[in-house]
């Protein structure tokens, strides 16, 4: 007789008993969120068209390619803690493939409290209004991990929109799109921190909706997730100050190269630390009775000391209580050309 199969969600019919609930990561790809609590969790194998008396006649069901006790159209998954993990399939009495799937563990966060790594997991940043922003985390080097699944919208709401659908296009490469959403977003090299863009977002507008990021990492079938909500303007930090020219008496600079333009409909506010002492200098030492604070669209300069030896120049946006950006050093020195030194040099 014919087989005929669904997708996942119909296929492996779940009906919980221990998982607090489960979702579909991707086909052929289920994640059943646990408490830790004994219990078991049925797969079903075969479409429910399928005759009574023909359903489940012999089939049986291997586990990580290893025949388990199990026979017939539903297997238990025996979960305790994080076991029940694993690559599930089920087969016609002549060992012919008959469904697959893979199950993943992620543990109830209300149990969980996310113990084993910071509640601010993720770091994000923009360098602008585009609407492209980045986010960052580290593994532990005793831990080994994958970006398994990520969603990102605007939304006013803490959960998901009922329409949101995210979707792997490619290798590292995700577009979550709702009705009035559409955010795109790529795992970077080294595979710790994705590069996200809001396709909708308009730089000139007011920010009425929270960005939603969420990041499901997966390690050894265990599925971890690790979320953040921002506004854009939380989050821009500027790149460092560009300086054009400096001497005895004067600094003169220009905005980063990526920063939003216009300057006057981006305004930066910028900061001046200027030290007098000869010898290594660090502009991470530099308190607040050190600065001068500058607001400037065109024609940034700044006086100088005469005693001056070095400065250190930083920007931030100056309409919003967002990040400083890094400092950006330079050394005056008293021969000709004048000496821009990188951050090492000091």
């Amino acid at each position: 007789m014919m087989l005929f199969f669904l997708n996942l969600w119909s296929i492996f019919h779940l009906a919980s008993q221990n998982p607090t609930h489960y979702w579909t990561l991707k086909p052929n790809v289920l994640v059943l969120v646990v408490t830790g609590e004994v219990g078991r969790h049925p797969l079903s194998c075969l479409h429910s068209g399928i005759s009574t008396e023909d359903k489940g006649r012999g089939i049986f069901w291997r586990k990580d390619g290893v025949k388990v006790e199990s026979m017939g159209n539903t297997h238990f998954v025996e979960l305790r803690e994080s076991f029940g993990r694993g690559n599930y399939s089920c087969h016609s009495e002549d060992g012919a493939l008959l469904n697959h799937t893979e199950v993943l563990i992620q543990e109830d966060d209300t149990q969980r409290k996310k113990i084993l790594l910071p509640e601010d997991y993720l770091k994000c940043s923009a360098v602008n209004y585009s609407g492209e922003f980045h986010c960052s985390w580290k593994w532990h080097p005793s831990r080994v991990g994958k970006v398994a699944l990520i969603k990102a919208l605007r939304s006013h709401i803490p959960n998901d929109s009922p329409d949101l659908h995210c979707t792997e296009v490619s290798d590292g490469q995700w577009t979550c799109l709702s009705s009035w959403s559409n955010m795109s977003c790529s795992v970077d090299v080294g595979r710790q921190s994705i590069t996200c863009l809001d396709a909708l977002h308009c730089p000139y507008a007011e920010e009425t909706q929270f960005i939603r990021i969420s990041v499901y990492l997966s390690n050894d079938f265990l599925v971890e997730n690790y979320s953040k909500h921002f506004y854009l303007s939380e989050i821009v930090t500027p790149d460092k100050v560009q300086i054009s020219k400096v001497n005895k008496t004067t600094i003169e600079w220009t905005y980063p190269s990526s920063w939003a333009s216009p300057y006057s409909y981006f305004p930066l506010t910028f900061q001046i630390a200027q030290f007098t002492e000869k010898g290594k200098v660090s502009c991470d030492a530099i308190n607040e009775n050190m600065t001068k604070t500058v607001n400037c669209v065109d024609n940034c300069r700044c006086k100088l000391k005469g005693s001056t030896k070095a400065v250190c120049v930083r920007a931030k946006d100056a309409l919003s209580n967002a990040k400083w950006s890094e400092w950006s050093p330079v050394r005056l020195r008293s021969v000709i050309p004048l000496l821009l030194w990188a951050w090492s040099g000091f």
